[in-house]
């Protein structure tokens, strides 16, 4: 199957984006695995005519903002975003009116039409440096995730408004399976997305996005690490540490582990489908996406 996608791509001169969050054979047949920054720097850049995007419609939808003139594909159209779905359009909008002569930050895990609302977008990797760009006089809004934003809080010290929205991969993991995995693995560090909750943050040894937490083992010397964020991102950490260990934590439903089931919708089989009939593609309102594309400008110009 690698080499009928390789096949499709020369013949539509495709680029392959995919997201640490994807099967371990879609990142392998990727032309580049991100997290939401470095996705959308890459998009940003790319001179490919078809950009063939193995996430969720939000960060689709983000590559097809920044480049309106390609193709814009996905495999699953049904590859949703709790967090995104949590702020519609016009109860984000009413509930904006309530706070004017604030700077709405963004989290760009959201819609094209929150985004155009929004001063500045900001991802995980970047979000401290995106809400310390705004001068201190100003007030903030952060949407639409609550949990990031109240670790922002902490980190910055800039007390703002919060959107209550959360991701239903990082709200649910367990802290009663973490400490019982912190007992049975003692010598292990414990690493955390921002986006989990605070009684999961407490116990992290190192909070970071999703890159970062990549980078943390791969400069660290540790040889077991429990996993607090969804686990295809133990798939590069592996790759390029085979002699360590990796420990994801489950949620609290009783699941083994805690994947995306958004993400995990999109397949090889659905690739070759998309490639093959230049389906689903992603568009958006043009009126939208100028709008939308100045606060995605700002937050690539702050990085």
């Amino acid at each position: 199957m690698f080499d009928i996608i390789q096949e499709l791509k020369d013949k539509h001169n495709a680029v392959i984006l995919a997201h640490y969050y994807q099967e371990p054979e879609i990142q392998d047949i990727a032309d580049f695995v991100g997290d939401s920054l470095e996705l959308s720097q890459k998009a940003a850049g790319t001179d490919a005519d078809v950009i063939l995007f193995c996430g969720v419609h939000f960060m689709a939808e983000t590559a097809k903002i920044i480049n309106p003139e390609k193709k814009v594909i996905i495999p699953d159209m049904d590859a949703g975003c709790s967090l995104a779905d949590s702020a519609p359009t016009d109860i984000f909008k009413n509930w904006l009116s309530k706070y004017p002569n604030h700077i709405v930050i963004s989290y760009i895990n959201c819609s094209a039409e929150v985004k155009a609302m929004s001063d500045i977008i900001c991802t995980s990797a970047n979000a401290k440096k995106v809400i310390e760009s705004v001068p201190e006089d100003r007030k903030i809004i952060f949407a639409p995730d609550r949990l990031l934003g109240q670790y922002m809080i902490k980190e910055t010290g800039r007390d703002m408004v919060l959107w209550n929205g959360t991701c239903q991969v990082h709200e649910i993991f367990s802290e009663r399976d973490l400490v019982r995995l912190k007992v049975e693995y003692e010598d292990a560090k414990v690493l955390a997305h921002p986006e989990c909750e605070e009684n999961i943050l407490i116990h992290a040894d190192f909070i970071g996005s999703t890159s970062a937490l990549i980078k943390n083992v791969n400069e660290t010397k540790d040889e077991k690490y429990i996993i607090a964020t969804e686990p295809g991102v133990i798939h590069q950490m592996q790759k390029t540490n085979p002699n360590k260990q990796f420990i994801p934590l489950p949620p609290n439903n009783g699941c083994a582990c805690n994947e995306c089931p958004h993400m995990r919708l999109n397949t090889m089989e659905k690739i070759v489908d998309t490639l093959t009939h230049m389906k689903n593609e992603i568009t958006v309102d043009e009126d939208i996406r100028l709008k939308a594309l100045k606060p995605l400008n700002k937050m690539l110009e702050i990085i």
